[in-house]
């Protein structure tokens, strides 16, 4: 179920702050207890996982897994679909409860592709530019796209990115490697140079940034207007504050806020085994990712870390 609450422009942050800080869409992993936790590190828009928009479209229970509130402000919802008119109608459904909606063009898993969703459209703009005029003619909120680097060819990034500029996209993202590339690879800034300098609206940046070092490593050689994290974000909630590690109080917080969005025991546990590996001995890691209940991974919490359940 979804709440109907103040939403944010998220046009208006643009012209406000030279930089945003944003959270990547992140299967299974960027939903409501953790955006909220970011919302206190900085983070200035978060992303919801990607949602298949034929699925959203026709499931009331796959609706019933996005939820919002006052305190997740701005949210953009991320879908993925091949068709425009399932593009159309999910935007439509979530339009009232959402800051943005985006078109994910960059998700590089092979089910993905053969689907004909994520990265494929990255190579195919006349598709793209059939999507987005559907989702423009459909809602009246803010719509953009996540792309990938072309795997051979910029020009056809710097094509689609002109394409989907000219039917009225608000904002594009970026990934700065192609859907081959491993994610220890290193980012190509001048692709994402290229693309920022293509095109007049705003351009965030994303892959690789897991410090606030690297987020302006990001500004300065790109020229970007936000820096866009997933991994790093998950492993450290308060990157985007300085923090070198996720703070203790920040673990806490996520705790209590998991526990009253009902997160399931798989999140709730991974989320926990991200923030603390970098605190963790070997040892101790082994021990906690082997906790099989919410109370046990309480019970080690309150006894290792003072971490408490409110």
């Amino acid at each position: 179920m979804v709440y109907e609450c103040r939403r944010q422009s998220i046009l208006q942050l643009f012209d406000e702050k030279p930089r945003l800080n944003v959270c990547a869409p992140m299967v299974r992993y960027s939903k409501g207890a953790f955006r909220e936790i970011l919302r206190d590190y900085n983070v200035d828009i978060a992303y919801t996982p990607m949602i298949l928009a034929d699925v959203f479209k026709l499931s009331e229970f796959a609706r019933q897994d996005y939820t919002t509130n006052d305190r997740d402000c701005p949210v953009v919802v991320q879908f993925a679909a091949h068709d425009p008119v399932d593009l159309a109608h999910a935007a439509q459904l979530v339009a009232p409860f959402a800051d943005g909606i985006d078109l994910n063009c960059g998700c590089p898993q092979k089910w993905a592709y053969k689907e004909r969703i994520g990265a494929y459209l990255s190579e195919r703009p006349e598709t793209v530019q059939d999507m987005v005029r559907a989702v423009k003619g459909a809602v009246n909120i803010p719509c953009s796209i996540k792309i990938r680097k072309h795997p051979t060819d910029m020009r056809q990034t710097v094509e689609l990115v002109r394409r989907a500029e000219r039917m009225g996209i608000d904002w594009i993202t970026i990934h700065g490697r192609t859907r081959h590339q491993k994610s220890t690879e290193p980012v190509d800034y001048e692709a994402i140079k290229l693309v920022k300098e293509s095109v007049s609206m705003p351009v965030l940046a994303n892959g690789g940034i897991f410090t606030l070092d690297d987020a302006n490593e990001m500004y300065d050689k790109t020229g970007v207007v936000g820096a866009m994290s997933a991994r790093g974000l998950l492993m450290n909630p308060a990157l985007f504050a300085g923090h070198a590690y996720t703070p203790l109080e920040c673990v806490e917080r996520y705790v209590n806020l998991a526990l009253a969005y009902g997160t399931p025991m798989f999140i709730f546990h991974h989320h926990l085994m991200f923030m603390m590996e970098s605190v963790m001995s070997n040892v101790e890691r082994r021990t906690f990712n082997c906790l099989s209940s919410i109370p046990a991974v309480l019970d080690h919490l309150s006894r290792y870390y003072g971490i408490c359940c409110k």
